[in-house]
């Protein structure tokens, strides 16, 4: 008959590639521990041992005893701990600050803690060495409270006198069976040895789930990470992942880049300058979008991040500031000068600033640290001003790599990210320095031109993904108004800003003042002109008029002269029986009359 290990071997080969989260039938038991039930696909192995194992002050006892109170607390599943280096009082005290009260939990029968003295100088190997003392011990504390959860802490104290391995092998197979068969959930924990995971370096052969933790400094900053080895019968995430302990335990970053998922919403928000927004298609940043403002030291960087802070507050939005230059006060106070007075967000709780110095931890404890900050606030805004502070304390590679990471997290949840970074005068200004501008939506680059003997701002935009965006270079300035972009003077190769706009556009203003006096005084010219044609026009017509009534009435005269003439002619004809040429026809007429 197959066992169960090989079929779940088969479910898992015959199940697509994209389906083998759902596929996965193993049952699990949620930890509780922030970020490890992501890496885990679920929890540690219900009813099966997991070995976790690490150096000194790694995390192993916390790692432990926090699986037992999460469960315990969120899940309802009593547990024992069986300790063989720290009584029940030093455990408790341990673990208080982190608001974790074992005593209650002992005295409302959810949780059984037994201290085990083991000597290895009390110990006697007669090769017929077992664990029937502890099997007893263990099986009362599992009835006491109904226990569904067990941590031995730690593994070697318990075998410190079993140096034959074979005999060692036998007992730890031993071990594991009794808590399978009684379905316990069983965390043990290892300390780590030469070459191997664990001192004895059997361990994580015969545990269904082993769990490396690290604590490492590198050029004087520590770092703690956690690596899953592995995990029968489940699939699991095996990069190394860093976690954080603090006072509410420990926190896992569960993923090493969320991947390309997210969604592109086509929202738009306001930048807080109006023209800025204009020269961003008339509509500002898309909603969950990457910004990057880069620039020199004193282009107003930090200025522009208070400005879209001040908008998102405005429209009843949260914001997370990650300040790594200056305090709370100091950032409150700069602001007002230019007009933004971020304190009253601040008191209605819509804004958080949270400075910190870049050198006080180690790059995946920031990342850590600023992941569980954003997962409690919920932020709509997330500021991260500047980000080039944070290589300081890490290689360029590895700051890249933390800034990957947080940027898909803040993606995959649809958060707004405004990033400033510094750059320095020598180098390329349209490359960022921690080398994440192909991650970016929209990059602005502000610079500083020197000029006849001052110093201006301008401001570009590089990119702008999904959106027409203007490619002009822009001047502006920063005062008690706020952030003004000045109106752009085109020069005949270059953008003039400073003195040099403002003697030019003097310049202009004195030619177009006179090339407005000379259109005036055509103008004149031409009205005159058009007058004195008038009058010249009328002058004609008058003369015109005059010399058509004389013309007129010599024709009157000439027309009345010649009817006189013919009448005076008829008359005469008449009288003397003349043939004229007006009455020839008349008198032969006459003629066919008499006839």
């Amino acid at each position: 008959m197959p066992s169960s290990k090989s079929r779940d071997s088969r479910r898992m080969r015959a199940a697509p590639k994209s389906d083998l989260g759902r596929a996965e039938q193993l049952p699990k038991a949620p930890s509780g521990i922030q970020g490890l039930d992501e890496i885990t696909g679920g929890g540690l192995p219900r009813g099966r041992p997991t070995l976790v194992c690490g150096g000194a002050g790694c995390g192993k006892t916390l790692f432990a005893l926090e699986f037992l109170v999460r469960g315990i607390t969120e899940y309802g599943e009593p547990g024992v701990f069986m300790a063989f280096e720290e009584t029940a009082e030093e455990l408790s005290s341990n673990v208080r600050s982190l608001g974790f009260d074992l005593h209650k939990l002992e005295a409302q029968k959810k949780l059984a803690i037994d201290y085990v003295r083991v000597e290895r100088s009390e110990i006697e190997e007669t090769g017929e060495y077992d664990l029937e003392g502890l099997f007893v011990r263990l099986q009362l504390a599992i009835e006491t409270v109904g226990a569904k959860r067990v941590v031995l802490d730690t593994i070697e104290s318990l075998f410190a006198g079993l140096p034959n391995p074979l005999v060692l092998r036998s007992e730890l197979r031993r071990l594991f069976r009794w808590l399978k068969d009684r379905g316990m959930t069983v965390v043990l924990t290892g300390e780590k040895g030469e070459g191997t995971l664990t001192r004895q370096g059997l361990e994580e052969y015969v545990s269904d789930c082993v769990i490396f933790l690290d604590h490492r400094v590198n050029e004087q900053h520590s770092t703690r990470r956690m690596r899953v080895v592995k995990y029968r019968g489940s699939v699991h995430g095996t990069n190394e992942y860093p976690f954080l302990i603090d006072e509410t335990g420990i926190s896992i970053l569960p993923v090493t880049s969320l991947g390309l998922a997210h969604k592109a919403p086509m929202e738009r928000i306001s930048s807080g300058v109006a023209r800025l927004d204009q020269m961003l298609g008339g509509k500002g940043y898309f909603k969950g979008s990457t910004i990057l403002t880069s620039g020199t030291a004193g282009t107003g960087k930090t200025s522009l991040a208070a400005l879209l802070a001040e908008a998102a507050c405005g429209r009843g939005e949260r914001c997370l500031f990650f300040a790594f230059e200056e305090s709370t006060e100091q950032v409150l106070r700069n602001m007002r000068s230019i007009g933004i007075r971020l304190d009253r967000f601040i008191k209605s709780g819509l804004l958080r600033v949270m400075p910190s110095r870049p050198t006080a931890y180690g790059l995946e404890t920031h990342l850590v640290s600023m992941h569980k900050a954003i997962l409690a606030f919920a932020p709509d805004l997330v500021v991260v001003d500047p980000i080039t502070n944070l290589i300081s304390v890490g290689t360029g590679p590895e700051t890249q790599s933390m800034m990957t990471r947080l940027i898909d997290f803040l993606k995959m949840r649809g958060t707004t990210t405004f990033f400033t970074s510094l750059t320095s005068g020598s180098g390329d200004l349209e490359q960022s320095e921690v080398g994440i501008s192909s991650l970016i939506d929209t990059w602005l680059l502000l610079q500083v031109v020197r000029s006849g003997g001052e110093r201006n701002r301008t401001l570009a935009i590089i990119k702008s993904r999904g959106m027409r965006h203007s490619n002009q270079v822009s001047e502006y300035k920063l005062s008690e108004a706020g952030f003004e972009i000045v109106d752009t003077y085109l020069g005949a190769a270059e953008v003039l800003t400073g003195s040099a706009r403002l003697a030019r556009e003097a310049e202009d203003a004195a030619a177009a003042q006179a090339a407005s006096d000379e259109i005036a005084r055509k103008e004149q010219e031409r009205e005159r002109r058009r007058r004195a044609l008038e009058r010249q026009v009328e002058e004609l017509r008058e003369k015109f008029a005059t010399e058509d009534a004389a013309l007129a009435h010599e024709i009157e005269l000439a027309v009345r002269r010649s009817g006189q003439l013919s009448s005076s002619q008829m008359a005469m004809a008449q009288s003397r029986e003349a043939f004229t040429p007006n009455h020839a026809d008349g008198a032969k007429t006459k003629k066919g009359r008499r006839r």
